[in-house]
């Protein structure tokens, strides 16, 4: 399957979902904002996406926003996941600055993209007089009336987290979701909180409440959609092994928009989404992780820790569907490790 084709097959079927979500439910639509939920950087991700409980470093702006105050220098984090065959390009970035002695701020930016897609609306030759066309698909396109777009969606993550003891933290984030398609566009602006709490010994729980207040997309075209709440929480445990540390981690996604067919576990309109997975690591260099995220599918990683920047990979396939490739992501976290820059 050629570039052209596949954007081509890729960009309706976007369309065919989002017509039918749009007819099925009038106003709203039920997978609104499902780019949010794909997950950032390396260690998460080759876990399966377990982490809400277990982040402790930048990405809590997006895993658990509570979880921000956990960081005792600045620190910024880059990724890059290909999806689709390299058709899909899912970036992050974002920056976390401890401030007084036990709060923190952070700035988070997600964007996803198919870019350079085809438009061929214009560009079709007319037909023949008897009303057929006698060229294949590829031969009735004028090339030079054929113009070029991007559909991208954006998200802008602002968050205030604190810590008021060393067993829990909590906090918030202002969220701003831009998305464009092609000469249409969209706007919204919803809020998460998040807690971490740490009962005891190496034992953590954690809840991050994701568009709690529901979250509206205004169109251009009119058109409205809304993102439900959803709930992820879960539960990790840190424990010596082998000279290192073995961590076994559970989240849950739960939502409520009766997604009965694609859950993997319902209770009438409640459906629970689960991520597992297995980190170890060795003397705080080297890490290798295994997961299973909510597609079902199996996850592998793995990550090293150098002075001042920790490098971490993952891998993950689309079982069944060996036609939309494999995905690779890095990402990487540095932390201004200096004294200066120390919490105080």
């Amino acid at each position: 399957m050629n570039s052209f084709k596949s954007k081509v097959i890729l960009l309706a079927l976007i369309s065919l979902i989002a017509l039918q979500d749009g007819f099925s439910q009038g106003s709203g639509n039920k997978y609104a904002g499902e780019f949010l939920m794909i997950g950032v950087g390396g260690r998460p991700k080759g876990m399966g996406g377990a982490y809400v409980a277990l982040v402790n470093d930048v990405t809590a702006g997006y895993w658990n926003p509570g979880s921000l105050s956990r960081i005792e220098y600045p620190q910024f984090a880059l990724m890059h996941d290909a999806q689709f065959g390299n058709l899909v390009n899912y970036d992050y970035g974002s920056v976390g600055i401890p401030f007084g002695k036990n709060s923190s701020l952070g700035l988070s930016l997600i964007r996803m993209g198919i870019d350079d897609i085809a438009d061929t609306r214009n560009a079709l030759i007319e037909e023949n007089g008897n009303g057929v066309y006698e060229q294949e698909l590829g031969e009735r396109i004028d090339p030079s009336r054929i113009t070029y777009f991007n559909a991208a969606n954006y998200a802008l993550y602002i968050t205030y987290a604190k810590h008021p003891s060393e067993k829990f933290t909590y906090g918030a984030n202002l969220k701003i979701i831009r998305e464009n398609l092609a000469e249409a566009g969209a706007w919204g602006l919803g809020f998460d909180i998040g807690a971490s709490y740490n009962p005891f010994g190496d034992f953590y729980l954690g809840a991050n409440l994701m568009d709690i207040t529901t979250t509206y997309l205004s169109w251009s075209t009119g058109k409205k959609e809304v993102i439900t709440p959803t709930a992820k929480v879960g539960t990790a445990y840190q424990m010596e092994f082998l000279k290192g540390t073995i961590t076994p981690v559970l989240d849950f996604d739960i939502r409520f928009e009766n997604r009965q067919q694609s859950a993997n576990a319902n209770l009438g309109p409640v459906s629970f989404d689960m991520h597992a997975g297995l980190e170890y690591t060795f003397k705080n260099l080297i890490s290798l992780r295994t997961g299973y995220n909510d597609l079902g599918n199996l996850t592998l990683g793995a990550g090293v820790k150098l002075p001042k920047i920790n490098i971490d990979y993952s891998f993950s396939k689309f079982d069944g569907l060996e036609e939309l490739g494999n995905s690779h992501l890095i990402s990487l976290i540095f932390t201004l490790e200096d004294e200066k820059f120390q919490r105080k």
